[in-house]
């Protein structure tokens, strides 16, 4: 999903992680997110809603935390080694951001995407906050179809990643070996390292991340160079409160062109993330 983000988009997600360790957030939530697009791009409230948005003598960023300062009890900050996932909200809100972009036909997404996100998913918190405020999403989304965002045009080897994880989502082990290029090799979650023939023999390999319950999003993506990509993706299972702890894996994926031009994975490494804890597990 990443690799579509545009800079601004993608330090969104980075202040969105700064706030949920500063107010001591296990979950990256939907105000957090919100807090991420007016420390980036405030005018995109400020500019487009100057007389429902910001009070005399305030700016949006000081009102915005203002407002959910109203809704929240501050944890203890948690350290930025800890790996902190976004919620299950906030990946509804990706979700909606990417649909628009691609029903707008706009390359990449941007901050104004992801803020038609958040009004698209109605209960969440930061959208109530913003609905109070008269934000409405059809203003948003009126604003985008008159903007003059690059049309996307997904590239081959974009593609090719988006086939092969939607396989490894819902194929069996057969029908996954043609994205293997020859001299294939993978490392899985154990650290055992698989030579292609290996990976055949292997039916359970994958078979975590093709369960129901499995989630996945590009967290990056390098554009393609000397017929080489990589990406790194991050799967989630969302378990129910009932069963065992959940389980997050990073997984990087490179690509190698092969005769054909077409993109075969070369080489695919899984590292296990532990998930944040509290101190009595």
């Amino acid at each position: 999903m990443f690799e579509r983000y545009s800079e601004q988009s993608r330090r969104v997600i980075f202040f969105a992680r700064h706030e949920a360790s500063r107010y001591g957030s296990r979950y990256i939530e939907t105000e957090h997110l919100l807090l991420g697009i007016v420390r980036e791009k405030p005018r995109v409230l400020e500019t487009r809603f100057p007389q429902k948005w910001i009070p005399r003598g305030s700016s949006a960023g000081k009102h915005i935390r203002s407002e959910i300062e109203k809704h929240i009890t501050p944890g203890e900050r948690i350290p930025t080694s800890v790996e902190v996932p976004l919620s299950e909200e906030c990946r509804k809100i990706m979700k909606l951001a990417a649909d628009l972009a691609d029903n707008l036909q706009h390359r990449m997404i941007e901050p104004e995407h992801l803020l038609l996100g958040i009004l698209g998913v109605e209960k969440c918190l930061a959208a109530q906050i913003l609905s109070v405020q008269g934000i409405k999403a059809q203003d948003v989304e009126d604003e985008l179809a008159r903007g003059t965002f690059p049309k996307k045009e997904p590239t081959p080897a974009i593609l090719s990643l988006n086939h092969f994880l939607e396989a490894i989502n819902s194929s069996s082990m057969d029908d996954l070996m043609h994205f293997f290029a020859d001299v294939a090799e993978v490392i899985d979650a154990s650290g055992r390292r698989l030579a292609r023939n290996e990976i055949a023999d292997s039916q359970y390999l994958f078979s975590l991340y093709a369960k129901k319950n499995a989630t996945y999003f590009v967290e990056d993506a390098i554009t393609e160079t000397g017929g080489l990509f990589i990406a790194s993706v991050i799967w989630n299972n969302a378990l129910l409160a009932s069963q065992e702890r959940s389980w997050i894996h990073r997984m990087t994926v490179t690509f190698v062109q092969d005769a054909n031009a077409s993109w075969q994975v070369l080489f695919l490494q899984v590292t296990p993330i532990q998930p944040f804890s509290t101190a009595s597990e």
